[in-house]
């Protein structure tokens, strides 16, 4: 089981055991506040169960009808978790409307104040294993804890104002601005998610730092005289390279594959997620390229 997988497991539990907390403590602590947070606890809980299996169809290999494999389905999922997170924040808005005055219970107090604790922690390891594995499910899922946090932050705070309801007549609204606050909040999660991923599943380069590196090791290379084009396409968990190069026209055929065999191993030796190279030679003679390239290394 890989990094991934057990970062979305734990999450998935984890959200299992919030939602369900919360949504009980909601109706006995009569907090709709509570509610509305333990159903955004359940968005999480469905999104991770659709994280889980767009991360295993990501990382499926290459068939005759997918020749560069599946990394792609981990934007389609990124997108089906965006349009949950709308629905689910859409609905808490509408039922946020039909919410009665009552005083909640001092336990919403409490379960707020240990979902935040625990939901921080929790978003914080999703993003780091995200970030660190280059995993936009996780770092998507990631931001929706990060949003969960937020919103129990409104709901603790609503909590603690509703208890002086009775002194000050006008705190009794704070229960329903807090819905209204969360159910918002989730809405500008989503939209934040399906912005992120439709652009890449069109298809987006690596960084320029990212690609630099890669051409600094192409460039060790004595043979290369210079790099024509390089693109370093995001697959999903993948990353795919398509390049063209220019070398001496008078090296044979072995000397060519050789040298781009090398490149190959050492490229994949930096970055692990590079699985698919492409690079094409253009012979061309020594004269003016190699000139060129010697006044750029001085």
């Amino acid at each position: 089981m890989n990094s991934t997988t057990q970062a979305l497991l734990k999450s998935f539990f984890g959200n299992l055991f919030l939602s369900i907390v919360k949504i009980i403590i909601g109706f006995t602590g009569k907090s709709s506040a509570l509610i509305a947070d333990g159903v955004h606890s359940f968005s999480d809980l469905a999104t991770d169960a659709v994280a889980l299996f767009g991360n295993y169809y990501s990382n499926k290999p290459a068939d005759d009808e997918h020749p560069f494999g599946h990394g792609r389905f981990e934007y389609l999922t990124c997108l089906i978790i965006g349009i949950i997170v709308l629905f689910l924040g859409y609905q808490i808005i509408v039922s946020a409307l039909n919410i009665s005055y009552i005083v909640p219970s001092k336990l919403v107090i409490i379960v707020s104040l240990f979902t935040i604790i625990f939901k921080y922690f929790l978003a914080a390891y999703l993003i780091q294993i995200g970030k660190r594995t280059n995993n936009q499910i996780l770092i998507s899922s990631g931001r929706e804890s990060n949003m969960d946090v937020v919103s129990s932050l409104f709901v603790l705070l609503s909590g603690i104002l509703m208890q002086f309801s009775k002194e000050y007549s006008i705190l009794k609204y704070s229960n329903l601005i807090a819905t209204l606050i969360v159910g918002v909040l989730i809405i500008k999660t989503g939209f934040d998610i399906l912005k992120d991923n439709f652009s890449a599943i069109l298809g987006e380069n690596e960084p320029e730092e990212n690609i630099n590196r890669m051409k600094t090791i192409i460039k060790k290379e004595e043979k290369i005289i210079d790099i024509d084009s390089f693109v370093a396409l995001r697959n999903g968990p993948y990353l795919q390279i398509t390049g063209e190069v220019s070398m001496e026209k008078s090296l044979t055929l072995q000397e060519v594959h050789d040298k781009l065999e090398k490149i190959e191993e050492e490229l994949k030796k930096a970055d692990n997620r590079i699985r698919y190279i492409n690079i094409h030679v253009n012979p061309v003679k020594t004269s003016k390229k190699r000139e060129k390239k010697q006044k750029q290394t001085i």
